[in-house]
């Protein structure tokens, strides 16, 4: 299997070179399958320092959005050698940068990786460790939505967007809103998404429900992030909702069977 990391970036100077090197350093071996690994970071117009830490750990020039692997890389002892860098030149928000980062990848699966502190690398094993038993097309990490580091009124709003996500689909979810969302890429391209901020959380959701799949959660740690959050309850939470009722009568363009061919998967229903 080859899993693509997609790790959109938006003025993260102080987290981003280690989330990165967290990424090539979990330990895959309790998957009991080999795991190729291609990270691929999405600079939505950082105006901090990021750009130099991801040019310094790419080795080259940020790409440019559809222009392929840059050719002038240059590997070094700082280099990530499994890292693309594609560089947005105006900021459009972390799911434009998800678009972008998945029209690029080139893995059997797609996992969103967050480029602050928020979220371990070391618990994506456990999220692959389904899917390589045969048991999961779809795998979701589960945080503990317990309001701990201060986040009562966003977890509130988490637990409440995920009740409803349950009433509106069927499902039986703890956190609709995680950003570890395990997704076979061919499935998630399948989808053609066009939310652009946070409401792309739902958006995926509705769309692996509404096409036959069924999620399976995995628990993961959860470090909330104490300054600078870019998430708001006020901005992002009725977008979500918004999200939640427009795809309730989504379809899927292809017959559930003619996607099933194209992940490779069939889809589980329940």
């Amino acid at each position: 299997m080859k899993l693509s990391v997609l790790i959109p970036v938006y003025n993260e100077q102080t987290s981003v070179e280690t989330i990165v090197r967290r990424v090539t350093s979990m330990d895959l071996a309790p998957v009991g399958s080999p795991v190729d690994l291609e990270l691929i970071a999405v600079d939505d117009c950082s105006t901090d320092g990021t750009p130099a830490i991801l040019g310094r750990l790419h080795g080259a020039p940020a790409e440019a959005p559809g222009s392929g692997p840059h050719p002038a890389r240059v590997d070094g002892p700082e280099t990530v050698g499994a890292l693309r860098v594609i560089r947005h030149p105006a900021n459009r928000g972390k799911g434009a940068a998800i678009q972008t980062a998945l029209t690029a990848a080139t893995g059997d699966y797609v996992i969103i990786q967050d480029a602050d502190f928020e979220y371990d690398p070391a618990d994506i094993p456990r999220l692959l460790a389904p899917v390589i038993a045969g048991t999961a097309t779809v795998v979701y990490g589960s945080r503990p939505l317990d309001g701990s580091g201060g986040r009562w009124l966003l977890d509130f709003g988490n637990r409440a967007l995920t009740w409803l996500t349950n009433l509106l689909y069927g499902t039986r979810l703890h956190d609709m809103e995680t950003c570890y969302k395990l997704v076979p890429t061919a499935l998630l391209r399948s989808f053609i998404l066009e939310c652009h901020r946070f409401d792309m959380e739902p958006e995926i959701t509705a769309k692996v429900v509404r096409s036959g799949h069924r999620i399976v959660e995995v628990p993961i740690g959860y470090r909330p992030r104490t300054g600078g959050k870019k998430l708001s309850a006020r901005r992002d939470g009725l977008p979500a909702l918004q999200a939640l009722l427009r795809y309730r009568d989504w379809r899927p363009a292809v017959a559930t069977a003619s996607t099933a061919a194209v992940t490779g998967t069939a889809p589980v229903r329940g």
